[in-house]
């Protein structure tokens, strides 16, 4: 059931956004040159997949968890995109294509090892990875390990369509802040 709604709520957001999401893409354009940002991600058992976002930061910045990344690599558009969450827009097509749903854990890099571990003990990676999730409205950041990985993991468990629709609309309101930029 949960992914018949992501394939509709995903389809919707991309039709629907489309005026905004060609905006975006025109601003990135004259921010970086280069508005799309892909990086290779670990998905459901624990397979990759390219992740697409909006560029926050400028172009050549170290490929690092973003706890991880200087503050200064952050274009303008990219601090307005990262506190409106607009950077995840494009993440609807991998909603879509099935390497993500809107609700589940946040995929992490492959050199987040720390995390790898924590997440592989509670079979976090069972589970689709999420555009929005239980840590991000509780502004729980890749930045603790195995805090992350708990709430993932009892994300997970109790996951139903209510839970489902309270992370998203806690998302769209405006709750957590977000992966933290040194």
């Amino acid at each position: 059931m949960l992914r018949v709604l992501d394939i509709f709520f995903a389809l919707l957001g991309l039709i629907v956004g489309a005026p905004v999401l060609a905006l975006l893409f025109i601003l990135g354009m004259f921010d970086t040159g280069s508005p799309l940002f892909f990086q290779q991600r670990m998905g459901r058992n624990q397979r990759a997949f390219t992740l697409v976002k909006f560029r926050t930061m400028k172009v050549g910045t170290q490929s690092v968890a973003t706890h991880l990344a200087p503050a200064a690599s952050i274009t303008r558009l990219g601090s307005f995109l990262r506190k409106t969450k607009l950077d995840e827009l494009p993440q609807l097509w991998n909603v879509l294509k099935g390497d993500m749903s809107l609700v589940g854990p946040r995929p992490n890099l492959f050199n987040q090892y720390e995390l790898i571990e924590q997440r592989q003990l509670r079979d976090v990676y069972q589970g689709r990875p999420g555009i929005t999730g239980l840590a991000q409205v509780r502004g729980i950041d890749m930045s603790q390990p195995e805090k992350l990985a708990i709430t993932d993991a009892n994300m997970l468990a109790s996951m139903n369509v209510l839970k489902y629709f309270k992370y998203i609309l806690l998302t769209l309101t405006g709750k957590g802040s977000g992966d933290r930029v040194s």
